[in-house]
């Protein structure tokens, strides 16, 4: 099977189920982003050295798997068969979250992205993550979107800015409050 196939050349696409969108559909979008979002998993489970969470990490990029799948269907075809998202999904989530802020400081100002390069990379798919959700919910505004797919992408924007502090924490990275200047 070849990767090309020259159908894309004139900037349409085909959703799962065969109807042909252009490239620039919010649709297409929607689920690029979360392909983009997905990449940015991939590349923090990489430097996983410890293997502390890459198995939940990868656990979470095939959800984002399913949730493009189901961004990728055509909404006039209902009855595709698409792998599911299942609410345990979005608990997992939460309860990976309640664990490690078990083990972080209480939050007294908002912190600034960074503190080390990996924390950093986490705050970079955090905000692709608000990208994909900010996407997915104008979507929602035009064509039903299941709304499991909103509360994940929302959940696992929260996960990672827990999984950021509790990374620049084992890493003995320090968080650096903002303060606004007035």
């Amino acid at each position: 099977m070849k990767i090309y196939t020259k159908t894309g050349d004139a900037g349409e696409t085909s959703l799962f189920g065969g109807k042909r969108v252009l490239k620039s559909d919010l649709r297409i979008d929607a689920y690029g982003t979360v392909d983009e979002l997905n990449s940015w998993i991939g590349l923090i489970a990489d430097q996983d050295e410890q293997n502390l969470r890459k198995s939940f990490l990868r656990e979470i990029q095939d959800r984002l798997f399913t949730i493009g799948s189901e961004l990728a269907a055509d909404p006039e075809k209902p009855k595709l068969k698409k792998p599911d998202l299942h609410e345990s999904d979005v608990q997992l989530l939460e309860q990976a979250m309640d664990q490690m802020d078990e083990e972080l400081p209480e939050m007294r100002n908002f912190i600034l992205p960074g503190g080390n390069l990996k924390a950093s990379q986490i705050h970079i798919a955090r905000c692709v993550c608000r990208r994909a959700e900010r996407l997915v919910v104008a979507l929602h505004t035009e064509q039903a979107v299941a709304p499991l797919v909103l509360l994940y992408l929302n959940r696992l924007s929260d996960y990672l800015f827990v999984l950021s502090r509790k990374v620049a924490k084992e890493l003995n990275s320090e968080e650096i409050a903002w303060k606004p200047r007035y």
